[in-house]
């Protein structure tokens, strides 16, 4: 599998303050990659790095499987916190500008552009008019001048009314599945994160936590078995003997948890009792999405 992006042991300081400290960063070709963070985990420093705007004291950054990082940003579009659009200008016309600073025929591009993000129609309408979520669609578009094939966008649906957040969601779905392109996207909005990424990476305080696919995602979030017990060595002997028991790990002293399967509950704790221990609860426990990110950053 190609890696887009791979950071190993990326260390920035601010004085004695490391705003990144020791990250190990994954990002798969073809990936939405969801990078989860509060607002102050380093999320935009990472970003600011990547993109050869901050210069880490530490560590490697390779893009594309290289370390030729010059010639491989240009394969890269970043668009960091605030939109950077003219708002006297329209959304032609900003697209205009920076084609010019690129050194791109403005004819060839702008038009799809414009089609590509849903501002064809926006006409002489001066950006500073524009909603932010419409403001946010220019930036990306800006970001997408020079046809990258890794997109960086730093907390886009920050701020933005439902509407807003549901025309960047749709638009970063459509870049990633018609254009191709692999795209890391930070925010702190955990529940719209968790319907477009496929791959995650947790960040706190400048430490990376953890990072996992949506899959593994989803089965960590499953709802699981519990079992009370007075004696946690003998169940688990007791169970150890059957053929047919899922996996299991143990909470504490009077707590078993077991990946959960309907059919099985039964089984166990008829089993248990049989052998004679006292089962003082059994039910299904689980978290949300959100619950779980949450778990991990407080944890670390």
């Amino acid at each position: 599998m190609e890696y887009v992006l791979q950071t190993k042991g990326l260390t920035k300081r601010f004085g004695n303050k490391a705003a990144v400290n020791n990250v190990n960063l994954n990002v798969k070709k073809g990936d939405i990659y969801g990078f989860i963070g509060k607002n102050g985990a380093g999320k935009t420093t990472l970003i600011r790095l990547v993109s050869g705007l901050a210069r880490p004291n530490e560590g490697s950054i390779k893009l594309f499987e290289s370390e030729n990082l010059d010639n491989e940003r240009r394969k890269t579009g970043t668009m960091i916190e605030n939109p950077a659009v003219f708002p006297g200008l329209t959304a032609k016309q900003n697209l205009h500008y920076y084609c010019r600073l690129l050194g791109l025929d403005p004819s060839t591009t702008i038009d799809e552009m414009l089609r590509l993000v849903g501002l064809e129609d926006t006409g002489r309408k001066k950006a500073k008019n524009f909603s932010l979520g419409m403001k946010q669609r220019l930036a990306i578009a800006i970001a997408l001048l020079d046809d990258p094939e890794f997109l960086m966008l730093d907390e886009p649906i920050n701020g933005l009314d439902p509407t807003g957040i549901k025309e960047i969601r749709e638009l970063v779905l459509k870049l990633n599945k018609e254009k191709s392109i692999t795209i890391l996207i930070s925010s702190h909005i955990l529940g719209e994160l968790s319907k477009i990424a496929t791959r995650y990476g947790i960040i706190n305080n400048g430490v990376m936590v953890d990072e996992f696919t949506k899959e593994e995602l989803l089965h960590r979030c499953v709802g699981e078995l519990e079992v009370k017990v007075d004696l946690v060595n003998k169940a688990i002997e007791i169970l150890s003997k059957l053929s047919q028991v899922p996996n299991y790990r143990v909470i504490d002293d009077n707590t078993i948890r077991f990946v959960n399967e309907p059919d099985k509950a039964g089984m166990i704790n008829t089993e248990l009792a049989k052998n004679g221990i006292t089962i003082m609860s059994s039910s299904v426990v689980g978290q949300d999405l959100e619950d779980y990110f949450m778990q991990l950053m407080e944890n670390k």
